[in-house]
């Protein structure tokens, strides 16, 4: 008999990096790639591995989340799959999460009604395919109580990252550190760690316990990574997932083993930026793993006028269902749905969102607008920094940020 998983996504991340894009938002909330939500992306990995019994705990402005999933992932209850958002219920009194494994801790219930024999616990704001059955059963076939998956980055980016150092066997974890300055290589490679991607699967009689013995310690900060994890590793029972080790089905040599944390405003507009290339480093069109989310019933993309320099054209962007580019250019970009940029208008290296208007004449560049922005005749973004800077969040890399519903000045 197939073994019984439950796969846990926790969705409670603030987002404090990635303001205005937050303000408003829960951070797995937050419109990716034009057409999909972040938490699109690790729900898809879980659907097409399988994978049909999934709560995503929630907790900061998790309205637009919530939405979302309702909407979009609605499983059929035949066989007693779903997808549901649990957000904070306080079933261990008058407080919300302390932490991510805080968050499993007052989520018991949900363990105990399904009695599962492993628990997936997966973070919901990266961009990256995996498939996660693999890592499931090589974390049965090695008996350990957690198994985590890395995925390996230069040893000179240790202290960017949470490192798992491992013993001769390359498996075994001897050690999880957080942003380490010492990293040892590892022993296959000595010029690469293994950098933690935040995904986790374990037996469900371990994470119980583990989860238990952390709520007791008034000192942790009932982190999953910061306090779970190392308790495990203490025992000797925690083992690490080679994340070069996973085929997903439809994949390239270009994409292969493609993960980003976009929890900066740069990540965040670098990973758009790489979805836009003639060979993507992140596939969008892989269609034997597809990344689900809602459709509504938008119209195509429509492109209008062709008089002199009035021509609505794109050009290496990928412009989504209901935008119209009319008597405009837009180079570079990720174009989402009810966009339009209007006549003599030149878009450059953005990401704008749903519902963002440009007026004629005026000129974007690498910017990232929030849904329903609006641009007014003759107005410049990207153009004079400092006078951005003024106006808007400008990120470390120059890039301008605009909050959600604002009207730009002319």
């Amino acid at each position: 008999m197939a073994a019984k998983v439950l796969a846990i996504v926790l969705a409670g991340g603030e987002g404090k990096r990635l303001m205005p894009l937050t303000a408003d938002r829960a951070k797995p909330a937050v419109p990716f790639g034009g057409m999909y939500r972040m938490v699109d992306f690790v729900l898809s990995n879980l659907a097409n591995a399988g994978y049909l019994k999934i709560v995503v705990l929630t907790q900061y402005k998790s309205h637009s989340l919530d939405r979302h999933i309702t909407k979009t992932w609605r499983m059929s209850t035949l066989l007693g799959n779903y997808v549901t958002p649990v957000p904070a219920q306080q079933r261990r009194g008058p407080w919300w999460f302390a932490g991510s494994a805080d968050a499993i801790y007052q989520s018991f219930n949900l363990i105990n009604d399904e009695q599962p024999d492993y628990v997936i616990v997966f973070g919901a704001d990266h961009i990256y395919r995996m498939d996660p059955r693999q890592m499931v059963e090589e974390h049965i076939a090695s008996g350990a109580g957690v198994t985590v998956a890395g995925i390996r980055q230069p040893l000179s980016t240790a202290d960017q990252f949470g490192v798992i150092e491992v013993g001769e066997d390359g498996r075994r974890i001897r050690a999880f550190r957080e942003k380490p300055t010492d990293a040892v290589g590892l022993p296959d490679a000595p010029d690469q760690i293994y950098a933690s991607m935040g995904n986790y699967v374990f037996t469900t009689k371990a994470l119980c316990e583990a989860v238990e013995r952390d709520a007791e310690d008034k000192s942790s900060k009932h982190d999953m990574g910061g306090s779970i994890i190392p308790m495990l590793v203490e025992r000797g029972d925690a083992n690490v997932y080679d994340f070069k080790d996973n085929e997903v089905p439809g994949s390239t040599d270009r994409d292969r083993g493609y993960w980003r944390d976009v929890g900066t405003l740069d990540s965040f507009y670098d990973a758009h930026m790489d979805l836009i290339n003639v060979h993507p480093v992140f596939n969008l069109y892989n269609f034997e793993w597809p990344i689900y989310t809602e459709q509504p019933p938008y119209p195509p993309a429509k492109f209008v006028h062709q008089w002199g320099e009035r021509v609505g054209r794109a050009v290496g962007s990928m412009v989504s269902p209901g935008a119209v580019i009319s008597g405009s250019l837009v180079e570079n970009s990720v174009v989402s749905p009810k966009v339009k940029v209007h006549s003599w208008a030149h878009v450059d290296g953005a990401v704008l969102m749903e519902g963002v208007e440009i007026g004629r004449h005026a000129v974007v560049r690498r910017a990232i607008l929030d849904k329903n922005v609006y641009v007014p005749e003759g107005a410049e973004i990207g153009v004079d920094l400092e006078k951005d800077r003024q106006r808007y969040v400008v990120s470390d890399n120059g890039v301008v940020v605009i909050g959600k519903g604002q009207r730009v000045e002319p």
